[in-house]
């Protein structure tokens, strides 16, 4: 890459997620940390329905990068109900423990608990939907059968239906996620596999993992919960540019000194730990990797 590409000034489009969730407020994170290490690589941030959106659109190449939910990046990476996808990681973004969210005065202590009752799984475009239907399956029960599943036209509607009792729980993960900060701060109270079906979950669909919740994540937890989940990606679309995605795996390390609380776990050492092969990684981020010495 000559120092010409290095300097030259690129806009990325970048696709998160429905307004009120995740996705967004760490897409706005991802936004200004690769703009304070590199001002000429301008990114704009795209709402888009969610994970299942993303992907097709990174095919399309409507996105050059997007962000994706970790059950989606399998199913798109591994062929799941659909060819193999030809994209590669930027960067892994964090790990996510798939919990609900129930109000302080529900009398559901357990999942068994919520069976036949109405439950918001979130955006039908969401990441977050797929992770419930592994968990639920690998309980026994059918998300979409065993409950009254509702599916949200945006992911910031779900707390007030849990609040007003249109819902009795709220299916969701992700240090600070939105949707828990705003039920928890109301002394909301979190429901989540308990070891026995963990190990039901893990046995059943193996690509998912053993995920900590990690204590004080959100108002009154005051105790870490354990949970399973995956990592989540920014994934490229195919043909991003070499020099692009080096300059965005430079500026996103260099960034880690000083990180915001999103990107906390965003770091090389996270992603080429949550990357189960190496070739996936963009060739740039590779590039960048090996010239920083951070892996092999």
């Amino acid at each position: 890459m000559t120092s010409s590409a290095q300097a030259q000034s690129v806009t990325i489009k970048l696709g998160t997620a429905t307004p009120g969730g995740g996705f967004p407020v760490y897409g706005a994170a991802f936004v200004d940390a690769v703009k304070a290490q590199d001002p000429t690589l301008e990114i704009e941030a795209i709402n888009t329905k969610g994970s299942t959106e993303n992907v097709p659109r990174l095919e399309a190449g409507t996105l050059d990068i997007a962000l994706v939910q970790g059950e989606v990046v399998h199913e798109a990476l591994s062929g799941i109900g659909r060819p193999p996808a030809d994209l590669k990681v930027v960067t892994a973004m964090y790990p996510t423990a798939g919990l609900f969210i129930v109000r302080g005065d529900s009398s559901a202590r357990r999942i068994a608990d919520l069976k036949g009752k109405p439950i918001a799984w979130g955006a039908a475009g969401s990441g977050l939907v797929i992770l419930g239907r592994y968990v639920m399956d690998g309980l026994g029960l059918d998300a979409a059968k065993d409950f009254q599943p509702i599916y949200l036209e945006r992911a910031g509607d779900g707390p007030a239906m849990v609040l007003d009792g249109r819902a009795a729980a709220l299916w969701g993960g992700g240090a600070g996620w939105p949707g828990f900060m705003a039920i928890a701060k109301q002394g909301g109270r979190f429901i989540a596999p308990d070891a026995e079906e963990i190990a039901h979950i893990l046995a059943k669909h193996k690509f998912l993992k053993p995920i900590t919740q990690a204590a004080g994540s959100f108002p009154s937890q005051t105790a870490a919960i354990a949970s399973v989940g995956s990592w989540s990606f920014v994934l490229a679309r195919p043909g991003l540019d070499e020099a692009v995605a080096f300059r965005l795996a430079k500026a996103l390390h260099r960034a880690e000194a000083s990180p915001s609380p999103q990107l906390a776990e965003t770091t090389a050492r996270n992603t080429l730990a949550a990357v189960t092969d190496p070739a996936l990684l963009h060739a740039g981020v590779a590039r960048f990797y090996r010239e920083a010495s951070l892996s092999r």
